[in-house]
């Protein structure tokens, strides 16, 4: 059986529903919460590990830095920071690493951390990246990773604890303008796991709640996407063996080709695995569209690509003055590309007349470069609950070409054929945001309790922005210089982009739970919606 593509948007109420919880949360206090007490606590944990390597387990030390606050308020958000891990893998497993005589390395990571308060759990990841790595010719190598955590927040005055569980290194030979180019497939990923005398069990920190806090014991704040709330019922709401049922038993296994499966769907894989788990409110979801390029007058289809998405909370933001006839709510995730374990699009074939006279054919990917951010600004009427929502998703993307034809000529373009630096937008407020992105943008409108018309992260819908092509580089062989031929092609200002975002899906709410997930999830926990490219 074959899901069919819907030409119009599957209704929205349900996804729609979450956001209208969330306001109603913090609508509770009327006022915005206070920040959390501004000191902190500096944790530096040398762990010991046991990882699989291809010639067997090794120990393995891991060193863990971050800063927490000394204590929370109940029902506020608060985030770790300054995190790094830092792996040092010792001398005999570097030698057996299949890296393929590469000189250096990238290394990326996923830290499972148990965050747990009185009899509730939840399981966060902190996932990590490196620069390149040189590697020795002999003796031990560290690799120290650093990245964006999910945020916590505390549903009561018990304290939190933060506990280091399984690990995950995947390691990729060569630079980032490597990665993706097909040079190496690199190393399989190394799983660790804590080992048995490690001291107090991998606690991490322990974070206390304000004594006599106002609001303490009251409504929590709402958790969105990627934020980490200790769930009700003592089970880990995250665990490393995949999705479990409210119960905390093992989800019914789906069948390997059962309908609803990518398999029959004519679309690549969007799914979380063993190596890369979802967080509690984890969500997946396909995007697709169209790139104008404007040299050529004429427009690139993207095809569906999985994005998976990891994040924060809404919180109301503190800097800004009270607005009494306004509730206004901010909300911050992250997300990444995923095609076959890479931050990038699945390939795709441009067509073009060059010069309006030779045609040139063009196979490509886009490379997630860095962290995609997605920040969301709900703000809610009082006097009617009319809400809008604007959302800015900014991500850092190199355009590859793997493929080159010209007028039915292949020519060689070399595994490292790219844009220089990562295609750019104007960003609305360049001094938080330095550096070079795609800056796409979405609007929503909605009375609450309806369905939502525009784009919001949960029900999905169009988001646009313009880009700046840069010059190619590292395009041709054998002395053949085709830089200047996709330049003058292709590169330049002004080129419009359009994109659709399907449904999301909630991985740990499978279809079988609940009736409200239907239509959101397939069988095997991929988005059910494949969303339909609009010009």
């Amino acid at each position: 059986m074959r899901v069919q593509r819907a030409a119009t948007p599957r209704p929205r109420r349900v996804r729609a529903t979450l956001t209208s919880t969330a306001a109603f949360v913090v609508l509770a206090a009327l006022v915005p919460a206070t920040a959390s007490a501004s000191d902190t606590q500096e944790v530096d944990a040398e762990l010991p590990y046991v990882c699989a390597f291809p010639s067997g387990k090794a120990p393995v030390t891991v060193r863990i830095s971050a800063e927490f606050p000394q204590r929370f308020r109940a029902g506020e958000a608060f985030t770790p920071t300054g995190v790094t891990t830092a792996v040092e893998l010792p001398a005999e497993a570097v030698a057996d690493l299949p890296l393929r005589d590469a000189s250096e390395v990238r290394a990326r990571t996923a830290l499972a951390v148990d965050v747990a308060q009185d009899s509730a759990a939840a399981t966060a990841t902190w996932r990590g990246d490196s620069g390149p790595v040189a590697l020795p010719e002999s003796g031990p190598l560290t690799l120290t990773t650093t990245g964006g955590v999910p945020s916590v927040t505390g549903r009561s005055d018990g304290a939190l604890t933060f506990t280091a569980g399984v690990l995950a290194i995947d390691l990729t030979p060569g630079p980032e303008d490597d990665a993706g180019s097909g040079a190496g497939t690199g190393s399989p990923a190394v799983d660790c796991a804590l080992a048995e005398d490690a001291p107090d069990k991998g606690l991490l920190a322990t974070v206390p709640a304000v004594p006599d806090a106002p609001g303490a014991g009251g409504p929590p704040s709402a958790p969105a996407p990627g934020g980490t709330s200790p769930a009700p019922g003592g089970t880990a709401s995250a665990p490393a063996d995949g999705p479990r049922d409210r119960q905390g038993e093992r989800s019914s296994e789906v069948p390997e080709n059962a309908p609803g499966t990518a398999a029959d769907r004519d679309v690549p894989p969007c799914r979380y695995d063993e190596r890369n788990p979802p967080t509690p409110l984890s969500l997946n979801a396909y995007v697709t569209g169209y790139a104008n390029v404007k040299k050529q007058k004429a427009a690139s289809y993207l095809p569906p690509s999985c994005v998976l998405i990891d994040g924060g909370e809404f919180q109301i933001p503190v800097d800004e003055p009270f607005d009494p006839e306004h509730l206004v709510m901010v909300l911050e995730t992250y997300g990444e590309l995923s095609y076959q374990g890479r931050r990038q699009t699945p390939p795709y074939d441009s067509t073009f007349l060059s010069f309006d006279f030779a045609p040139v054919k063009a196979t490509m990917v886009l490379r997630q470069t860095g962290p995609m951010r997605i920040d969301a600004r709900m703000k809610m009427r009082f006097s009617d609950l009319f809400m809008t929502t604007e959302t800015h998703v900014r991500v850092p993307l190199v355009a590859q070409v793997t493929a080159l034809e010209v007028n039915g000529t292949p020519l060689d373009v070399g595994p490292g054929c790219r844009t220089e630096t990562s295609l750019t937008s104007a960003d609305p407020d360049p001094a938080k945001h330095p550096g070079d992105h795609v800056v796409l943008y979405g609007k929503a409108e909605q009375v609450l309790g309806q369905d939502v018309t525009g784009y919001t992260i949960l029900t999905g819908g169009p988001l646009s922005g313009e880009v700046t092509i840069p010059a190619f580089t590292g395009c041709g062989t054998g002395g053949e210089d085709l830089d200047r031929l996709l330049t003058a092609s292709v590169s330049g200002p002004g080129n419009y982009i359009k994109q659709v975002q399907g449904q999301t899906c909630t991985p740990l709410v499978p279809v079988f739970e609940s009736p409200d997930t239907k239509g959101q999830c397939t069988e095997d926990l991929q988005p059910y919606q494949i969303p339909v490219a609009e010009r």
